[in-house]
């Protein structure tokens, strides 16, 4: 690599409305009240399980979350429908996607003080698309009146840091001068607002980062892609399964086995101690250890998750400067975590100091960036 590639520019967007542990909760119970008592009967009978109240200490308590954003509130909360209403655009409007897109986008260009006539590529890379195409990405590309081309790419909370680790490598290659790395997570759809045990974990939000090469970066904060590092290992725990393909397999496209659904206590011990593994195989490239690290952005996930993998590279709990944590504000918002935090808590370093961007989630995935303070 003939050149240094970096991170010049950053921008969050977030919806206007938020969900709180107690609103949330105080809908889920009414919901389970008039569910048992509809289905009494076969409850009594053994053949339906009842369920369960939630609270929003448990809610606190299981992952760090207070509250999360949400794109639109209207209908999450009505025990009659559990899901929000999205009104379906035309054709010929601008999609929901690409909107929250463009507002992550323009803030990240800002940030990087670039014009769209400097970029040269644009990844959507996030847990969901609303549709298949045409891609967000080359809609997102057009309103913004980009030259060259665009693509998506899902690898669900992994999305982020891999659709980075695909700019770095264009640019390394000479294919693009600057690349737009975009992250709308609308990720409220797929939420099962029925089930105790994941209605509270995601939040939408969109996330963008500018990457280009050092000479050309002019923002006040700029950040050395040291390297990237990429894992996959196939399974199962975590899934959503809803896809065009359920038309033909003749089941209900809209049902709980459809929509997001894990095995939370598994996921928990296998992917903590990989991702801690991957990120010191990671640093030691550098000729690094997790004592060198300044800052941790990691996957905003479980704020248990994050304690532990802290206390697993540095024998000891970190402290919140050190590994920020955003999910109590934004919850789990796929991809998108990882890049809030850095988004939140970057501008504080000073030169030589590293930092690592990590994300975690179904595949299992894991992605990262070392970065090094300019």
């Amino acid at each position: 690599m003939s050149q240094q590639i970096v991170i010049s520019g950053v921008g969050v967007w977030n919806p206007e409305h938020t969900i709180t542990n107690e609103e949330l909760v105080n809908s889920y119970n009414a919901y389970a009240d008039a569910y048992n008592l509809k289905h009494q009967a076969q409850i009594e009978a053994g053949e339906l399980q009842p369920k369960p109240h939630s609270s929003a200490e448990f809610i606190e308590k299981a992952s760090g979350i207070r509250q999360r954003y949400i794109y639109q509130k209207d209908g999450a909360l009505d025990i009659n429908r559990m899901r929000p209403n999205i009104p379906e655009r035309a054709e010929e409007e601008l999609s929901d996607q690409a909107e929250i897109a463009l507002q992550a986008a323009r803030k990240a260009l800002a940030a990087a003080n670039k014009s769209a006539s400097e970029i040269d590529a644009v990844i959507v890379s996030c847990a969901y698309t609303q549709r298949s195409y045409p891609a967000i990405a080359i809609e997102v590309q057009h309103e913004l009146g980009i030259k060259g081309f665009g693509f998506d790419m899902l690898v669900a909370c992994s999305a982020a840091t891999f659709g980075m680790h695909r700019a770095y490598e264009m640019i390394a290659a000479g294919n693009a001068r600057a690349v737009l790395v975009i992250n709308p997570e609308l990720v409220s759809p797929q939420i099962n607002y029925c089930d105790r045990d994941s209605h509270f974990i995601f939040g939408d939000v969109a996330t963008a980062t500018v990457l280009e090469t050092a000479d050309t970066a002019r923002s006040e904060h700029v950040y050395d892609v040291l390297s990237t590092q990429a894992l996959t290992q196939y399974s199962n725990n975590i899934r959503s399964n809803f896809g065009y393909m359920s038309r033909a397999n003749d089941v209900d496209p809209y049902g709980a086995d459809k929509l997001f659904h894990q095995a939370g206590r598994k996921v928990f011990k296998e992917v903590c101690p990989m991702a801690a593994d991957h990120i010191a195989a990671h640093l030691s490239r550098h000729e690094l250890t997790p004592q060198d690290v300044t800052r941790w952005w990691l996957h905003q996930a479980n704020i248990n998750m994050n304690t532990l993998i802290c206390k697993r590279l540095l024998g000891r709990d970190a402290s919140a400067q050190e590994a920020p944590i955003v999910l109590d504000e934004y919850a789990n918002t796929a991809s998108a975590g990882s890049v809030i935090a850095f988004a939140l808590h970057h501008t504080d370093l000073v030169s030589g100091d590293i930092g690592v961007l990590c994300s975690f989630g179904a595949g299992y995935s894991i992605g990262s960036l070392v970065l090094k303070k300019r």
